[in-house]
């Protein structure tokens, strides 16, 4: 593929319906309850990209015995029933965080030595909170980089459970891993959430799939989990589509004034993202939920008219999707309490500001958000980080503004390495570039 891309502009407003892939945050999750339980599970619907694959790799690592049809979406999976198979291991999880900090709590369950490490990206986002519970339930860890972070050395002699407090602060993903790994314990466990939780549906979608393999969670009044020792049982577990890939459609729908149909989504579905939909009703896009089932759907037509003020703390994935919707609107918008998106595969506030601001949009940065204020706009070559949300959120703006060009526009594998294709059919855009 060209690097830098050239986005063309559409011809007039986007108009189609997708089907988004798999969720990766469903699929990974599923993949490490599937990889614990007694039994084989098959998981449908999964996604294929660079991190989905990373998880199953690192799994492997872990003796766990995987069989995937990746162009199938089919995933195969031999439980270990809680003992993990391996002794030693040294696990790649590349630039997946979700893989670092999941697999680093299951590697706990283990007998033996165990190291994680990724990209040199990885090694710059903390991992210190969730290290800190792990130590809290006598599992040897130790993150090895400046300022708590990877690469993760755990030796352990097995987990038994018991009472732990998890922060979450930079990630609910320390809270989910430790969650994941608690059916598997002697004792059970008690998690203490301290702090201000970020992305509090996620640990919500971790409940729903650990509920599904025979996982139980019990509310403690909002401030954590009762986790007995029930061990998880195998199943066949479908994937919902993935409602953080669908953000990019509906948005270039809202810029457009165009309209998109996502299928097999609705209110119901687990991941907070799909909230993103309620975001732009209130810009001025209208909104159309289907929750009969067999056929639900989402549509979302119109244009994005006027900015609002707005705290996406739940929805964080979303900001930068958003961040392209309000350079279109008419007054300002301003993003709040996502903070903790610095920490993700880049900075997600600071990086995004200099990038829109190379398109010449007027944008404050904050410590935890922005404020975007809309003027004209203008081409320019924008540059990804290695980030697959900056990939496909840059490239918005480029639908009705001339001359946007992206940076390593492969990045976007991470998550759904098939965007390109998928965008450039609904946008009309040149067959060499809809092919790839």
């Amino acid at each position: 593929m060209q690097d830098p891309l050239p986005i063309p502009t559409c011809p007039g407003p986007i108009r189609g319906t997708i089907r988004p892939p798999g969720s990766k945050s469903i699929t990974n999750r599923a993949l490490v309850c599937a990889a614990l339980a007694r039994g084989t599970s098959t998981i449908t619907g999964a996604l294929d990209s660079d991190d989905t694959r990373v998880m199953a790799g690192g799994l492997a690592a872990l003796g766990i015995g995987i069989q995937a049809d990746w162009p199938g979406g089919e995933l195969t999976v031999t439980g270990c029933g809680g003992d993990i198979p391996a002794r030693e291991a040294t696990l790649d999880c590349a630039a997946s965080g979700t893989t670092m900090r999941f697999l680093a709590a299951v590697c706990g369950l283990g007998h033996g030595t165990f190291r994680l490490d990724g990209t040199p990206r990885m090694r710059q986002r903390p991992i210190g909170d969730l290290v800190a519970a792990l130590r809290m339930l006598d599992v040897d860890a130790v993150a090895e980089s400046p300022g708590e972070c990877p690469p993760v050395r755990i030796r352990s002699a097995g987990l038994a459970g018991g009472n732990v407090t998890v922060h979450g602060g930079t990630s609910s993903q320390f809270a989910s891993g430790l969650a994941m790994t608690a059916p598997c314990t002697s004792q059970g466990m008690q998690i203490t959430f301290a702090g201000q939780l970020v992305s509090l549906p996620y640990l919500e979608m971790t409940r729903r799939v650990m509920q599904s393999f025979g996982g139980v969670c019990v509310p403690l009044g909002g401030r954590g989990w009762e986790i007995p020792a029930t061990g998880y049982t195998a199943c066949r577990y479908p994937v919902e589509p993935d409602a953080s890939a669908a953000s990019y459609f509906v948005a270039a729908a809202a810029i457009t004034g165009g309209e998109v149909r996502l299928e097999g989504l609705s209110r119901r579905s687990m991941q907070g993202d799909v909230g993103l939909c309620d975001v732009l009703e209130r810009m001025g896009c209208t909104v159309a939920w289907d929750e009969t089932d067999g056929r639900e759907s989402i549509t979302v037509g119109g244009r994005a008219r006027h900015g609002i003020d707005v705290d996406m703390n739940a929805i964080s994935d979303t900001v930068p999707t958003l961040a392209a919707v309000a350079l279109f609107a008419s007054t300002p918008t301003t993003i709040r309490n996502v903070a903790h998106i610095r920490d993700k595969e880049t900075d997600r506030i600071g990086d995004l500001v200099r990038e829109l601001r190379k398109l010449g949009a007027r944008v404050e940065e904050h410590a935890d958000g922005m404020t975007i204020e809309p003027t004209p706009l203008h081409g320019a070559t924008v540059a990804t980080y290695d980030d697959h949300r900056m990939a496909m959120c840059l490239s918005l703006p480029g639908l009705v503004v001339p001359g946007v060009r992206i940076e390593n526009p492969t990045c976007v594998g991470k998550t759904f390495p098939d965007y390109w294709h998928r965008m450039g059919t609904v946008a009309g855009w040149p067959a060499a570039i809809v092919n790839g």
